[in-house]
Parts: structure tokens; C-alpha cells; sequence
């Protein structure tokens, strides 16, 4: 199945928000190819679809500091009087329920591959995080031990992970 949007960009659509990986409803929509009014209308007529832990509105904090670093254009900006509504993994697959279209099904379809290949890409960082850890609690005792630490530093920089969404403060 040819999908109409490259992974790389919905991956760039994946914000971390209190500590949860999310997509704005304005991404989601852009995505959608619909208006972000008429997505948030949707969700509003199935609210209880969306408990907080499917979706949330960006606090005041977080919507100024999302806002600074990275909207910069007016015209942007003009479009962002209201709070965006993030949504996690499982809010999004709650959208798929609800929006039908050929489009929608093709936009989630690549959304939820971009969740699996970010969770992926966290969890083998967080493998090699642990296994250096142990390395630098050890006392390197002879040229093995060392052997080991060069195989892992050049395994390591060989890896060249992408860039996925960013982090509010």
C-alpha cells in the first residue's frame, strides 16, 4: 500500500509533552488535509472518546513556550490565539475511528508507524544508555576491557538517529 505522506514528516509532528509523546490537533488536521475547527468540532461531539490520557489542552506554560521556539511567522502565529489540544498514541488511533476517509486511514496508518519507529529508536538508546553505564562502572583491568569500550563507542557513532519532535520545557 503506497502511503501519501513520508514517515519522516509525521516523525517530525511528534512532540514530547509532560512526558508523553503526542501530535497537535493543528499537525493532525494538516495531516488530515481538514481544517483544525473542523477536527476539534469532531472531537467535541465524541468527547468521551477522549479521556485525558488520549488528549489534553496545552497548559498556558506550555503553549507560550511551544509558541516561542517554534512558530515564528505572523501569520502563524495569527492562527494560534487558542490552546492546541495535543493527542497521545492512543487519541490518534481514537481520530481513526471517527474520520473514514481513504486519506485518514493512509495519514493513520503512517502515524502509527512513526509511534512504533520512535518507540523503537527510545528503546535501543535506552539499551545502549544502560550497557555504557556498566561499562563506566567496571575498572578497565587489561586490553580487552578497552577492546570492548572502542567496539561500543564505534558502534555508537555509527548510529545516526534521526531527530524526532522535541521537548517542552
Amino acid at each position: 500500500m503506497n502511503t501519501l505522506i513520508p514517515i519522516e514528516r509525521v516523525e517530525n509532528k511528534i512532540y514530547l509533552i509532560r512526558g508523553q509523546k503526542v501530535m497537535l490537533d493543528r499537525d493532525l488536521a494538516e495531516l488530515y488535509e481538514v481544517e483544525t475547527k473542523v477536527l476539534k468540532q469532531a472531537v467535541k461531539r465524541n468527547i468521551e472518546r477522549f479521556p485525558e490520557d488520549f488528549m489534553f489542552e496545552l497548559n498556558k506554560e506550555e503553549f507560550t513556550n511551544w509558541r516561542s521556539q517554534f512558530v515564528t511567522s505572523n501569520s502563524d502565529k495569527m492562527g494560534l490565539r487558542r490552546r492546541p489540544s495535543a493527542f497521545t498514541e492512543q487519541g490518534v488511533a481514537m481520530l481513526s475511528g471517527m474520520l473514514n476517509s481513504r486519506r485518514a486511514i493512509l495519514v493513520n496508518i503512517a502515524i502509527m508507524r512513526a509511534f512504533v519507529r520512535l518507540n523503537r529508536i527510545l528503546s535501543s538508546h535506552i539499551e545502549v544508555s544502560k550497557k555504557l553505564k556498566e561499562l563506566e562502572n567496571k575498572t578497565l583491568k587489561n586490553e580487552k576491557d578497552i577492546q570492548v569500550v572502542v567496539k561500543v563507542i564505534r558502534e555508537l557513532t555509527s548510529v545516526k538517529p534521526s531527530a524526532i519532535g522535541f521537548k517542552i520545557r
